[in-house]
């Protein structure tokens, strides 16, 4: 595998770590199965790219899809508090109708970044210590310049989740998605707690959707189809490999299972596998990863009955 290809896996992997972070808020500490994904991750990409090619600012543009992604977060908070709708079925409500609003967002199918347009990828690497590093290691500025971005843009996002969820608000945060019953018992209102956790998790995959735009060059109205299974996929990975239940250093193990998802992205592209079956090596790579655990507590069993049974 050539040092591009695994630069570049690098670069991709962290910048979708920042969508399994939010994914991973959802389902794990929530405890909310939430298909928002698919539509406000096209959302990020959409408000993104509508506002860059307007020439607002691309931080400006950026942070406004995070609040765009917020949104659509509360709106799928909406259908299942206040109308009673079951999580999966607000998400996937929230999720068709943001299709059409991203649609009109984009005004086309596909927004296309045209050359010397200015992203964050672009202005990161005109700061000259990150153009001395990458002048020095001889690798593109595309690439250094996104793997820059994207470990600052994590280790914000790390620190400002950890320093919530250490609040007193962040733990009714974690026991909503713990003990609901109990929760409520407790006086808490699960209902805004709810809301708040997938503002939260649709912001931070808007995020992704954005940084994942600026990087490729382009916005197109599909690139979030099948994007949960990519997230669940780097959650699970990040779980059995790097096993950790800290609220925070769980979102580190889910991000390092983001690179090595596309680490194996990447081999699979090396052996020549056709791109066409993506979607079925996802499927595959994450119904493998469900079933690590059921495969080492049999292991183990195993072990035992050769070592204590048979003598």
């Amino acid at each position: 595998m050539s040092l591009n290809m695994l630069l570049n896996a690098l670069s991709q992997g962290l910048l979708w770590g920042v969508m399994a972070i939010g994914v991973s808020i959802t389902f794990r500490i929530l405890n909310y199965a939430d298909l928002t994904a698919e539509g406000s991750f096209t959302l990020g990409a959409a408000v993104a790219a509508r506002l860059i090619m307007m020439g607002v600012d691309p931080l400006t543009s950026t942070l406004v899809s995070v609040v765009a992604g917020m949104s659509a977060g509360v709106v799928t908070g909406f259908l299942h508090t206040v109308l009673r709708i079951p999580p999966l079925l607000s998400g996937i409500l929230a999720m068709t109708g943001l299709y059409s609003i991203n649609l009109r967002i984009m005004g086309t199918p596909n927004i296309p970044l045209l050359r010397g347009t200015e992203t964050l990828i672009t202005r990161t690497a005109d700061l000259p210590p990150v153009n001395a590093i990458i002048t020095h290691l001889g690798i593109t500025e595309r690439l250094g310049a996104t793997i820059v971005l994207g470990l600052v843009v994590l280790a914000i996002v790390i620190m400002v989740l950890k320093m919530f969820f250490n609040t007193e608000l962040g733990y009714v945060v974690r026991a909503t998605g713990d003990n609901e019953a109990m929760a409520k018992a407790q006086g808490v209102n699960t209902r805004r707690m709810k809301v708040l956790g997938l503002l939260i998790s649709n912001g931070c995959i808007a995020l992704s959707g954005a940084l994942v735009f600026q990087f490729q060059g382009f916005a197109d109205i599909s690139m979030g189809i099948g994007v949960i299974v990519v997230a669940l996929a780097s959650v699970i990975i990040g779980e059995v490999i790097f096993n950790n239940k800290n609220n925070y250093l769980i979102f580190v193990a889910v991000v390092l299972g983001s690179i090595m998802y596309r680490f194996l992205i990447a081999l699979v592209l090396m052996l020549g596998i056709n791109p066409h079956d993506f979607r079925l090596f996802s499927a595959l790579i994450l119904a493998t990863a469900l079933s690590v655990p059921l495969i080492r507590e049999r292991f183990n069993f195993d072990l035992k009955k050769l070592f204590l049974g048979r003598r």
